[in-house]
């Protein structure tokens, strides 16, 4: 079992499941950063690292790949793409993620929270969904979402996920970091 003072968490800071997860992570005594951007509003800020145009460029890709890639129009506005630029930090800094969604027949998850997961699966990461529908973990592996109870088993790691936290939702994570790092 990890010792959560080994452990960095990251996350985006915004309402919902980052801020839970983020008010885990501090519950757990986790070190948690945040990445955000001028103009972005976040609610958690405990340790915000603020990106500049040329580090969110680091995560720059085509709206259009992102919509082709996801079966799904996005929204081609620039407010779109610095959050999907800044998904890019959390996920890449994360070894493994964590996301509260909602999983589609095609096998994306819902909203900008799909983005992060896709990058996950991309970059080859350990990747787990909470799906708020099913309640019910899900680890992608081999291709395709299969039943899990996810444990933290490394010492980076991210979370993400929709705005509207169901009390199941909340409950999944909170018993998340007690089945990694003991109950609080």
């Amino acid at each position: 079992m990890l010792k959560p003072s080994e452990c960095t968490f990251y996350s985006g800071g915004h309402v919902g499941a980052e801020t839970f997860f983020g008010e885990c992570a501090e519950k757990w005594g986790i070190k948690e950063i945040e990445f955000s951007y001028a103009g972005h509003f976040i609610k958690r800020s405990k340790n915000v690292v603020m990106l500049d145009d040329k580090a969110l460029q680091q995560g720059d890709v085509s709206m259009e790949i992102v919509s082709k890639h996801m079966n799904r129009q996005y929204n081609f506005s620039s407010v779109t793409k610095r959050v999907f630029q800044s998904i890019y930090h959390i996920v890449n800094n994360g070894m493994q993620i964590f996301a509260v969604g909602i999983i589609r027949d095609d096998n994306t998850v819902e909203g900008g929270t799909g983005w992060g997961v896709e990058l996950g699966k991309f970059f080859n990461r350990n990747v787990h969904v909470f799906d708020k529908v099913k309640n019910e973990w899900f680890t992608w592996k081999q291709g395709q979402w299969v039943g899990d109870t996810p444990v933290i088993h490394e010492t980076t790691f991210c979370g993400t996920g929709t705005r509207e936290l169901t009390d199941e939702s909340r409950k999944a994570i909170e018993e998340l970091f007690c089945r990694s790092f003991g109950a609080k």
